[in-house]
């Protein structure tokens, strides 16, 4: 059942805003895009975005929302840091999230962030009482989060680009 034009270029709208998303942490990405295509298809009853289709979506949507963590790991591990550190940097991510959701709500991201980054350089710092070793861990962190920035960008260009590909109106 094919959707009115409309449809298609307020679902591109919605994907449009995930996309930026995957660069200002205020906004949902990767899962802001596959929403609207879920929504798509279903109000399509998957004809337009066949399952294939959206298997695929929901496969680059599911690594663009680990990417995050698993790239923030590895550039944390290049960089040095210790499993404790990686502990210590996710607890004080989570309580900068909570914390952000109660002072802001859309800096909850953001403290979130900003918590990990010192989670893990203080946790670095108190297990081996090395400066340096700490900001070399705290500095793989966050070069694995710009890693994980540009890889949640691609996902979110190729599941737009994806979308556009099967259901531009002709």
């Amino acid at each position: 059942m094919p959707l009115p034009n409309w449809a298609f270029w307020l679902t591109l709208v919605v994907m449009i805003i995930g996309l930026l998303g995957t660069l200002l942490p205020v906004i949902p990405g990767v899962e802001l895009i596959w929403l609207a295509a879920l929504v798509y298809a279903a109000a399509g009853k998957f004809s337009v975005i066949d399952p294939l289709t959206f298997g695929i979506l929901t496969l680059l949507g599911a690594i663009g929302l680990t990417v995050e963590i698993w790239a923030g790991h590895m550039g944390s591990k290049l960089g040095g840091a210790s499993w404790r550190s990686l502990l210590v940097g996710l607890a004080s991510g989570a309580l900068g999230f909570v914390l952000g959701i109660f002072l802001s709500g859309i800096g909850a991201f953001l403290l979130g962030a900003i918590g990990a980054l010192a989670g893990v350089f203080l946790g670095e710092y108190l297990f081996q009482r090395d400066w340096k070793q700490a900001a070399r861990a705290g500095a793989g962190w966050l070069a694995g989060c710009l890693v994980s920035g540009v890889i949640r960008l691609g996902i979110g260009l190729l599941m737009v680009l994806l979308f556009v590909w099967k259901a531009y109106p002709r």
